[in-house]
């Protein structure tokens, strides 16, 4: 699938708004590819967004959907005090911390009967039947993997590709299982280590995804060995992404640190450090999507106000290069660094 793209450039699922149909239309008409991200919408809102797509352009496009996990019974009666104080601060109430399967099973009959290309999974692996009902639709399956042991168990359920995710990228880390004393949730490698490791483990054609901005990321990472590169942090402030004003605006100013936090969705994520994230990273228990549900109005007031300090600012660690046009043009220039880069490379091993 990826390796027949005239641009090796896939516009990364962001949930939450960044990703639109939009930015995923525009992704493809450029001869890239982009991906809608089904994570937190309802199925009807997700059919919705296909029906867009499929109006806007007639490229190939994807659906991401995240994996349920096991429901956390850990205690979360302290977080909810610190979480009721910041809504208050903000002139609104915290939502209810409850667990739910995001709509898994409705969306994915959704895709199915859509037929929709190309589906990848984040936070664990699909079922076998599962991909099995995507493969009898000639749908294709890549699952994102952080590790080398990720990407076997992904071969094994039937994947067809592997998105290898570094921890240089912005927003939730793809581990299958956070573990709740480590930060970053898990084993921790940097993308080319990561593509490294996980191409010694399977002959899966590889996307690489983390930190990747420039064109020269992705002459360096289709030369070790990856099919396509994902970006998403790229793709924040074009025009046609659905990013908030606040947050592109704290994107521009690019004066801010990211760090991985659970403070925000219960799961480990990198974002643009700022107030929330400071004072309560270190009190925010494993339990997702609970936290994402309790945080979610303090989140959206914050934005609201124009205020970034209680914002989910996911960013990945290169944001302060990535600049703000039109989803074709960042691509056009994208590759067309790329190939300079080759060019570049190619001439010292001449």
């Amino acid at each position: 699938m990826f390796e027949s793209l005239r641009v090796p450039v896939i516009a990364a699922p962001m949930a939450g708004g960044p990703t639109t149909p939009e930015l995923v239309a525009a992704a493809g008409r450029a001869g890239a590819f982009g991906y809608l991200a089904g994570g937190y919408l309802t199925a009807a809102s997700l059919a919705g967004q296909i029906a867009a797509v499929r109006g806007l352009s007639n490229s190939a496009f994807g659906v991401n959907l995240f994996v349920p996990g096991i429901r956390s019974t850990v205690d979360l009666r302290g977080y909810v005090e610190r979480v009721g104080r910041e809504a208050a601060r903000y002139g609104t109430e915290p939502g209810e911390p409850r667990w739910d399967d995001d709509g898994y099973s409705a969306k994915l009959d959704l895709l199915v009967e859509s037929r929709v290309p190309v589906v990848s999974f984040t936070f664990g692996l699909p079922g076998e039947s599962d991909v099995e009902r995507l493969h009898e639709v000639g749908t294709t399956v890549v699952v994102t993997v952080t590790t080398p042991e990720e990407a076997r168990e992904a071969a094994e359920v039937g994947a067809d590709a592997l998105c290898v995710q570094g921890f240089e990228a912005g927003g939730h880390r793809s581990v299958f299982h956070d573990d709740p004393a480590d930060p970053c949730g898990g084993a921790s490698y940097g993308l080319l280590a990561a593509l490294r490791l996980v191409s010694a483990v399977t002959d899966l054609p590889l996307v690489a995804a983390g930190g990747l901005v420039a064109g020269a990321d992705i002459a360096a990472v289709l030369t070790a060995g990856a099919v396509a590169a994902q970006l998403g942090t790229a793709f924040l402030r074009a025009d046609e992404a659905g990013t908030n004003a606040t947050q592109r605006q704290v994107l521009a100013a690019g004066d801010r640190p990211t760090a991985v936090t659970r403070a925000f969705s219960g799961r480990p994520a990198r974002g643009l450090v700022n107030r929330f994230l400071r004072e309560h990273s270190e009190h925010a228990p494993a339990a997702y999507p609970q936290l994402h549900r309790l945080t979610r109005p303090v989140r959206s007031a914050s934005g609201q106000a124009g205020d970034p300090e209680a914002m989910s600012l996911w960013a990945g660690q290169t944001y302060p290069l990535a600049g703000a046009l039109p989803a074709d043009e960042i691509i056009g220039r994208l590759w067309r660094d790329a190939r300079e880069a080759a060019h570049r490379t190619a001439r010292r091993f001449g």
